[in-house]
């Protein structure tokens, strides 16, 4: 029972986060040898119901990382800093009346819907930036291809059961 109050987390729970994180990361384990590319951890962390920013991913990289960084990051290193994550339900997603609160402030004339191009702006021009690679796989999940347009209130709503 040390472990359960160390974390407050009953010992079952601590073996489901621990069985969670090693499935999570043995996909992206292609060498199977417990090693991950670094650029697969913030696959590996969102698979798991975290939506980190990019900012907050890099802070979790450099707990994880070697001190002379391989570009591979080791099971050992990354399990017990995931499993403190999860434990304190850090990067949660955001609930779907605040993603709905911040769409509708992109629509003043409350439409219902953003068009591609000002999706785009808004996404690549304001705050922390999306890169190509994030634009287009939203785009690809978003868009309306025939209105070409995103109908926000399906996309938020289509956003929330993806993270359950």
């Amino acid at each position: 029972m040390a472990a359960e109050k160390e974390t407050d987390v009953p010992d079952t729970v601590l073996a489901e986060y621990q069985k969670k994180v090693k499935e999570a990361f043995e996909v992206f384990d292609h060498e199977e040898n417990g090693t991950v590319d670094v650029r697969e951890i913030g696959t590996i962390v969102r698979s798991l119901g975290c939506c980190p920013s990019e900012g907050e991913l890099q802070d979790l990289l450099a707990e994880v990382e070697e001190e002379e960084p391989t570009g591979y990051i080791r099971y050992e290193k990354f399990l017990p800093v995931m499993i403190k994550v999860l434990q304190e339900k850090r990067y949660r997603p955001i609930p779907e009346d605040v993603l709905l609160q911040a769409f509708e402030v992109l629509d003043p004339e409350k439409r219902g819907y953003l068009s591609k191009d000002e999706l785009i702006k808004y996404m690549t021009e304001e705050g922390e930036p999306f890169s190509q690679e994030e634009m287009e796989e939203m785009l690809s999940a978003a868009i309306d291809p025939v209105a070409n347009v995103i109908y926000y209130k399906d996309y938020v709503t289509m956003m929330v059961l993806d993270e359950s």
